[in-house]
C-alpha cells in the first residue's frame, strides 16, 4: 500500500532518562518530576506507534497486519509481515545497565525455552521478550558517552597496572582467556568487589567533588556511576569494574557506532538517534535493579578485543546521506535541507521519517504532509516521494539499506 501517512511514536518514561530535552524536542509541556528517556518509532507489539488515515488513528501494527504491502515485497521476503526496524530518540541522564543482545539463533533458542516453562512476557525474570535479534546503531545529538566491548587485553592489563587494588585482578587475566576472566568478575562476591573497588573510590572522592577525574578515566565513571544509581558501597555491582576493561568512548555530536549480537555496551550520558532491528530482548550484565541472569550472559557474551569503530559525521551541506553499517535489518539516511531545497526518492520499502530540526514537505502524486520538528511520517512501498525544505533543518528516515 504506497503513500504518506502521519504517525505519531510514543513515550517511554524510564528513571534514567531526562526532564528537558525530549519535550523540547517533541514539543509538549512536560510534567513535574517526569522522566523522558526515549521516544519510539516502530510497531512493536509492546509500544506501537499510532498511525493517521483519512482522519482516523489505529495502531501501526495494526495498520500494517491489514496492509501488508506497505511493508515492500523485499521487506516481507526476508523479514515477514512485520515492520523490522524500530527508530528511537533517547535522552541519557543517568547511565543505563551494561547489557548485550543475542544473535537471532539465540533468540530463537532463547524465547522458546522460556515459552516452554510457562515464563509470562512480563515477568521480570524473563530474558527473551521475542524471538528476533537486536544489531543496533546510534548517532550522537550531544557530546555521548558509552562503554562497548572489551578493551584488548593489552589496554586493560595497563589499566589494571596502574591501581594496586587491581593487582588480584591482573594476575586474574594473566591466567586467563578474556571471557573465564569476565565470569569470575560477573560471580564475585562482596568482599572481592569491596577490595577491588573501595580504594578506588577512597582514594578519589575529593578529587570526584572538586571535578578534577577527566571522562577519560573510568574512576570517574566508577565514582559518578555509585552517585548517580545510589550503589551503597555495602552492595557493590560487579558491573562497575567493567569501567576497567571495556573501552569508554566519546562521541561527538553526529558520530556514531555500531552495536553487534554479543558486544557488551552501556549508555552512559547524552542524546542520540538509535536504529535497532525489531526486538526488545536485553541480556543485562549489571548496573541495573533489573533481572541479571548470568548463566544466559555468558553464553551469550562476545569476548573480543575490539578497537571501536566510529561512523562519522554526515555532510552538512544540503541532501541525502546513508550512514554505513553491517546490517540487514535497517539502514538510516540523513536528509540535510533549507528552504529552497528540494530531493525526489521512492520508498522500495516501508520507510518511517523524522524531522530532527526545521520543517519539510513530504508530497507523493496525490497528498502532502506539511511536518515540523518532532512530527513524523510513514511512507509506504513503492512510493515516489519528495522533500521540500521550508525552514533549515535536517530529517532522518528509517528505511532497509
Amino acid at each position: 500500500m504506497a503513500g504518506i501517512y502521519p504517525i505519531t511514536g510514543t513515550l517511554q518514561n524510564y528513571a534514567w532518562g531526562g526532564e528537558d530535552y525530549l519535550p523540547e524536542l517533541l514539543r509538549f509541556a512536560k510534567q513535574p518530576h517526569t522522566h523522558y528517556a526515549e521516544w519510539w518509532l516502530g510497531a512493536h507489539a509492546s509500544s506501537p506507534s499510532t498511525i493517521k488515515i483519512d482522519g482516523k488513528s489505529q495502531s501501526l501494527m495494526e495498520f500494517l497486519m491489514q496492509n501488508p504491502t506497505a511493508l515492500g515485497a523485499q521487506s516481507r521476503a526476508t523479514f515477514g509481515d512485520e515492520l523490522p526496524y524500530l527508530l528511537k530518540i533517547l535522552d541519557v541522564k543517568k547511565p543505563l545497565s551494561i547489557q548485550l543482545h543475542p544473535t537471532k539463533r539465540q533468540a530463537e533458542s532463547g524465547f522458546a525455552a522460556e515459552n516452554a516453562k510457562g515464563v509470562d512476557l512480563k515477568d521480570p525474570k524473563r530474558t527473551y521478550k521475542d524471538n528476533n535479534h537486536k544489531p543496533e546503531m546510534m548517532i550522537a545529538l550531544s557530546d555521548f558517552w558509552l562503554l562497548h566491548g572489551f578493551k584488548t587485553k593489552v589496554k586493560i592489563i595497563e589499566t589494571l597496572k596502574t591501581r594496586s587494588n587491581l593487582t588480584a585482578l591482573l594476575s586474574k587475566l594473566e591466567e586467563r582467556n578474556l571471557h573465564d576472566f569476565y565470569a569470575d568478575i560477573m560471580q564475585a562476591g562482596q568482599a572481592e568487589l569491596a577490595d577491588w573497588l573501595l580504594p578506588i573510590v577512597e582514594a578519589n572522592r575529593a578529587a570526584y567533588a572538586n571535578g578534577e577525574l577527566t571522562l577519560e578515566n573510568p574512576d570517574y565513571w566508577v565514582l559518578y556511576t555509585m552517585e548517580a544509581m545510589e550503589i551503597a558501597p555495602q552492595k557493590l555491582d560487579p558491573g562497575l569494574v567493567c569501567f576497567y576493561l571495556f573501552n569508554i568512548v566519546h562521541l561527538k555530536p553526529g558520530e556514531g557506532i555500531f552495536q553487534d549480537a554479543g558486544i557488551p555496551h552501556a549508555y552512559l550520558r547524552g542524546q542520540n538517534i538509535e536504529l535497532m532491528a525489531c526486538s526488545d530482548n536485553v541480556i543485562r550484565g549489571g548496573l541495573t535493579p533489573k533481572h541479571v541472569d548470568i548463566p544466559e550472559l555468558l553464553k551469550v557474551v562476545d569476548c573480543r578485543e575490539i578497537e571501536p569503530k566510529i561512523i562519522p559525521v554526515a555532510p552538512q551541506n544540503n541532501g541525502s546521506f546513508t550512514y554505513q553499517t553491517p546490517a540487514e535489518d535497517f539502514a538510516l539516511e540523513n536528509v540535510r535541507f533549507d528552504a529552497g531545497f528540494s530531493l525526489n526518492g521512492t520508498a522500495k520499502n516501508g520507510m518511517i521519517l523524522f524531522v530532527m530540526e526545521g520543517a519539510l514537505q513530504l508530497s507523493e502524486k496525490s497528498a502532502s504532509l506539511e511536518l515540523k520538528q518532532g512530527e513524523s511520517a510513514f511512507i509506504g512501498a513503492q512510493t515516489d516521494y519528495r522533500i521540500s525544505g521550508i525552514e533549515n533543518g535536517y530529517c532522518v528516515l528509517a528505511k532497509l539499506p
